[in-house]
């Protein structure tokens, strides 16, 4: 198992004590080639091995350590590049997430329920907390429809990725159509959850880009819960998105360059 070499330790003396928006965040693990990567505005090929002031290394069970143990994180989103770009599921490195003892939000290039099938096959001996099933990996709305039937509405996720305002797919079926109306169409078929995600904005600590849409679809679809994030940069930040509507807010890069510290209470 891999051990963390971390210049900062630290506990958290009571959940009580932290304030609203650090119960927001949903910390992110992008995971490549068997590393945790710092995203980069979507562009993957520039994705590198992260570097963190709470950690010597950037190994999969490293960085959820110092997610459990120094923020006191519950739960954390992870994305499996691995799996999503070249449909090779990296089963050690969520192995390694998973021991920690994160309940694990993955997203792992599910875009059917052929391949969500063959995917906890291969987990063996856990399962994620909840099943994340992005736009960018989806064959249809009938897959979505026969994943919602297949995968209880409180463990499906929908995110619905997006790279400058545009959906980030190559089906025709959700091509010329707006996020408002992919929202819309996700909620009818018996989406619960959304994640509202513009990977133009990852890594870049400029906020949101999807403030606004969040607030629309708060008020039109009540019913869903709404998860945001992508370029936050300060807790302000996160408190902004929350204030909007967001549940809960994905988190990485200002995690590990100190922007956002582990709360003491």
């Amino acid at each position: 198992m891999a051990i963390c070499l971390c210049t900062r330790r630290s506990r958290l003396t009571s959940r009580s004590d932290r304030p609203a928006w650090y119960d927001a965040i949903l910390p992110v693990i992008d995971l490549r080639f068997g590393q945790v990567v710092r995203g980069v505005a979507g562009r993957r090929d520039e994705y590198l091995p992260i570097e963190s002031r709470y950690c010597g290394d950037s190994r999969p069970g490293s960085i959820a350590h110092v997610y459990a143990a120094d923020f006191g994180f519950q739960d954390c989103y992870v994305a499996d590049l691995n799996a999503i770009l070249d449909g090779q599921l990296d089963v050690a490195a969520l192995e390694a997430i998973a021991v920690q003892g994160l309940s694990v939000w993955l997203d792992a290039g599910i875009g059917s329920v052929s391949q969500w099938q063959a995917c906890q096959a291969l987990l063996r001996d856990w399962a994620p907390y909840r099943w994340v099933v992005g736009l960018e990996s989806l064959e249809s709305w009938q897959a979505l429809a026969e994943l919602c039937l297949h995968i209880s509405p409180e463990r499906l996720v929908f995110s619905l990725d997006m790279k400058a305002g545009v959906p980030l797919t190559v089906r025709e079926d959700f091509q010329q159509i707006s996020p408002e109306q992919i929202a819309r169409h996700a909620a009818e078929l018996g989406i619960t959850s959304m994640i509202l995600l513009d990977l133009a904005a990852v890594g870049q600590g400029k906020g949101s880009q999807t403030q606004h849409l969040i607030q629309s679809l708060k008020e039109e679809l009540p019913g869903v819960q709404l998860l945001g994030g992508g370029g936050m940069n300060w807790p302000d930040d996160i408190q902004s998105l929350a204030q909007c509507g967001a549940a809960r807010v994905l988190v990485a890069s200002a995690l590990h360059d100190g922007r956002i510290a582990p709360h003491l209470g």
